[in-house]
């Protein structure tokens, strides 16, 4: 019997996170099976101005290529995308990206609230949005719409993060449908991954 309620047909997957996120993104790229079948949209706080490495160092551990998506790129099945640094990640209807250099939010640029936002926009009840370890508030208000829009939320057990203030920030903004450690995230994914093989 499952622990997660997975009954909808799930489009794709958006994860946020900032300072402490790095160790358990490796722990769930490296156990997700080259053939998991939705699209991973990953916005991750990073120095703007390294260009290189970053995407290289995730590669390293993921079983799947990890894209930087160019402006009007489709979004495709069974791929993993990065927000690029220094440019805004949003999601337009006709599944695909936009990339922006407007102003930060939540000092921050890549924004959090503004990926899960515009993907909450496109994919609606069809969005599982994750949050995890991170410093500032970015990305609480990116969960309330997806929970608002139906979809399904999932935060980084606070108590193992290594700064829990943006988990603790969505939990008080919004209901979140699930608190879980890394390793549980990455069990869920494959949970999920098992329904859409049947």
């Amino acid at each position: 019997m499952s622990k997660y309620n997975l009954d909808n047909q799930y489009k794709a997957v958006v994860i946020g996170g900032s300072a402490g996120s790095f160790q358990v993104i490796n722990k769930i790229l490296n156990g997700l099976p080259p053939d998991f079948e939705l699209p991973i949209i990953m916005c991750l706080h990073r120095l703007k101005h390294v260009r290189h490495g970053f995407v290289e160092a995730l590669n390293i551990k993921s079983n799947t290529a990890i894209e930087e998506p160019n402006d009007k790129d489709p979004v495709k099945k069974g791929k993993i995308y990065l927000a690029p640094s220094n440019y805004h990640l949003c999601l337009e209807l006709g599944n695909a990206f936009s990339l922006s250099t407007e102003e930060m939010v939540n000092n921050s640029r890549p924004s959090i609230d503004i990926t899960l936002e515009t993907a909450s926009y496109v994919y609606k009840n069809k969005l599982i949005g994750i949050l995890l370890s991170g410093a500032n508030r970015d990305g609480a208000l990116g969960m309330k719409r997806i929970k608002d829009r139906g979809g399904l939320t999932i935060v980084q057990e606070p108590t193992e993060c290594m700064i829990d203030t943006m988990p603790a920030a969505a939990l008080k903004v919004t209901h979140i449908d699930y608190v879980l450690t890394g390793q549980q995230i990455l069990e869920l994914l494959l949970e999920l991954h098992k329904k859409y093989k049947v």
